[in-house]
């Protein structure tokens, strides 16, 4: 029979919250127990017999992900797996750029990523050097692959208001990318350069010479991002100013969601500048 959290602090544990197993309540590790695997063994006050009873009945159920907290990030790279699978490699480089290569004797795909180059397989996705990338880096990925058509970039900018269906992803905009650029490199407007450059960004002042900074990413070979910076100016009145505007192709590339994570990524990157 299966042990939920009630099960397992009703009739197994001995409900004095003495906290011997580290957790303020009985209840508590029963929760630990039943939804993270916590070891049951790590009660004190259970017998080996009780022990080994509920381990074999934990085990069945942890096997059958009853009651089991859910990895979210695993959830959605499965669901993004899932979601591209019917793309094959050979097929790629027309949708979304890169090259085919060979890895392992089998066709692999090379894409540049920023300022790198990644590497999909069949089966996984990996930073050049065969490490692995974050789950959500991946999930960002199999997301193009399957979204991605043939659209080449327009060089027309959109900024993420003139995007269908992005207003509620305004301030998410607004809290996650710009005020943590403004705050980083208000003031500092050489080291957003340098932190641009860094990772790819190519000087694109000249063409837009209103702004303080404009910098041109290419994070994947058909998703352009343009990045304008408008630094404080008090004596004006204004207060600095951070932009991201998109190739009007966007949508062709990647959902909102994805949009939003290159967006965090790429704030993400420019902030790690120690320069």
């Amino acid at each position: 029979m299966a042990l939920s959290v009630v099960d397992l602090y009703r009739d197994i544990l001995p409900k004095t919250n003495c906290k011997d197993c580290g957790f303020p309540t009985c209840m508590a590790f029963a929760s630990m127990v039943v939804s993270e695997k916590h070891p049951i063994k790590n009660c004190p006050h259970l017998t080996q017999e009780v022990i080994k009873a509920c381990e074999k009945e934990l085990a069945e159920q942890y096997a059958a992900g009853k009651w089991l907290k859910r990895d979210m990030k695993q959830d959605a790279l499965e669901w993004a797996k899932e979601k591209s699978a019917s793309m094959k490699i050979e097929d790629l480089p027309d949708r979304i750029g890169g090259r085919l290569i060979e890895k392992d004797g089998k066709p692999a795909l090379e894409l540049p990523y920023f300022n790198e180059r990644i590497i999909i397989t069949p089966e996984r996705i990996m930073h050049a050097d065969g490490s692995a990338m974050t789950r959500y880096e991946q999930v960002f990925i199999y997301i193009h692959m399957a979204q991605g058509g043939s659209a080449l970039p327009k060089g027309k900018w959109r900024n993420l208001v003139e995007i269908p269906n992005t207003v509620s992803k305004m301030i998410s905009m607004k809290d996650h990318v710009e005020t943590p650029l403004i705050e980083k490199f208000q003031g500092k407007t050489e080291a957003l350069k340098q932190a641009a450059l860094k990772i790819g960004g190519i000087d694109k002042h000249d063409a837009f010479p209103t702004s303080d900074v404009a910098m041109l990413f290419q994070p994947l070979p058909r998703v352009p991002v343009m990045l304008m910076f408008w630094d404080g100016h008090e004596e004006d009145g204004f207060g600095a100013e951070a932009k991201l505007s998109f190739d009007d192709t966007i949508t062709r590339h990647l959902d909102i969601e994805s949009i939003m994570f290159l967006s965090e990524r790429l704030r993400e990157l420019l902030c790690e500048y120690r320069g």
